[in-house]
């Protein structure tokens, strides 16, 4: 059985990215019903609250076990909080009663709490069992992962999530370790192991960054888990809705900006072409792109962990 992190109690503090600028975007409507899909440890839902009329409604979900701990915090009867992955926010709206909403909130990747707790193991700062599941409560752990994946696989999943140029080398001595009786089962230990194969890295990046990375977007499926979300946007988004979203690195930004301009602009036309009558005319917008934005120098003076972050904001049409 896997132990759960400590309570949310003993957590460190928690800095919403992008607050004010995201909850700005989405509420539109103070008596309208709204989404917060990734509530981590609430700065964005408890925003929400207080911008929201009596007659305002605030659902939101995660699935990570602490954050729906946190979530028992804020009392409030317009507030309800659902365990579950984002990519079914469809059902859970539909469970609550809700058919469409005023406005969807996505802030993705992995929150400050996770990465602060050594005993989840998504930091190599820390020592921990080398875990990353989002949701403690089921899946695989990369240490489950890494017992088993031969080294083409896990080679490609670093090369695809992480970027990372010494990708082979690395599979090949996680291979060799644990075919030499030795599996990786701290996050320390995976630490130095990929400082040994990779030889030159960025400036001020730890050289197991883009391992980290690339084994905890594996293990949580979270690009599938974005494409899954995003093809339910449009079903349940109300026209004039706003959806808001903050990334924290390329991949998931390319997804999220490719859903909007695709259902933002018609199809491009290649005018060598002979004329095709009516692509442009029968194509008609879903989403109007309303904004993209940055954290400001202020913010990622206060909060370095903010400075990879996107806000894409798009209105249901």
């Amino acid at each position: 059985m896997h132990q759960n992190a400590p309570s949310p109690s003993a957590e460190p503090a928690h800095r919403t990215v992008l607050l004010h600028e995201a909850v700005d975007q989405l509420l539109t409507d103070p008596d309208g019903v709204y989404l917060d899909a990734t509530f981590g440890r609430g700065g964005h839902s408890r925003e929400i609250l207080r911008r929201l009329s009596p007659q305002g409604r605030l659902i939101a979900i995660d699935r990570d076990p602490q954050a729906v701990a946190a979530a028992a915090q804020i009392q409030d009867p317009r507030f309800a909080m659902v365990h579950a992955p984002f990519s079914e926010f469809a059902q859970v709206l539909q469970a609550q009663g809700v058919t469409q909403v005023d406005g969807l909130l996505f802030d993705l990747g992995v929150s400050s709490p996770q990465l602060d707790q050594p005993e989840r193991g998504f930091s190599f700062r820390g020592d921990g069992p080398l875990d990353m599941r989002m949701d403690t409560s089921s899946g695989q752990t990369v240490a489950e992962y890494l017992a088993t994946a031969g080294v083409d696989e896990i080679a490609t999943v670093l090369r695809d999530y992480g970027d990372e140029r010494a990708a082979v080398q690395i599979a090949k001595k996680i291979v060799a370790r644990r075919d030499a009786g030795a599996p990786l089962t701290r996050s320390s230990e995976l630490a130095a192991l990929v400082a040994t194969a990779v030889k030159s890295r960025e400036p001020g990046q730890d050289p197991a960054t883009r391992t980290f990375q690339a084994l905890r977007i594996h293990v949580n499926a979270e690009l599938a888990q974005i494409e899954a979300a995003l093809s339910r946007v449009l079903s349940v988004l109300k026209v004039g809705g706003r959806l808001v979203v903050i990334s924290f690195h390329s991949l998931e930004d390319a997804l999220v900006k490719r859903f909007i301009q695709t259902h933002a602009r018609p199809p491009a036309v290649d005018r060598r072409l002979p004329f095709v009558p009516g692509i442009s005319a029968e194509f008609q917008p879903a989403l109007k792109e309303i904004v993209r934005m940055r954290p400001s120098a202020a913010e990622i003076r206060g909060n370095a962990r903010s400075r990879s972050a996107m806000l894409r904001v798009a209105q249901r049409v």
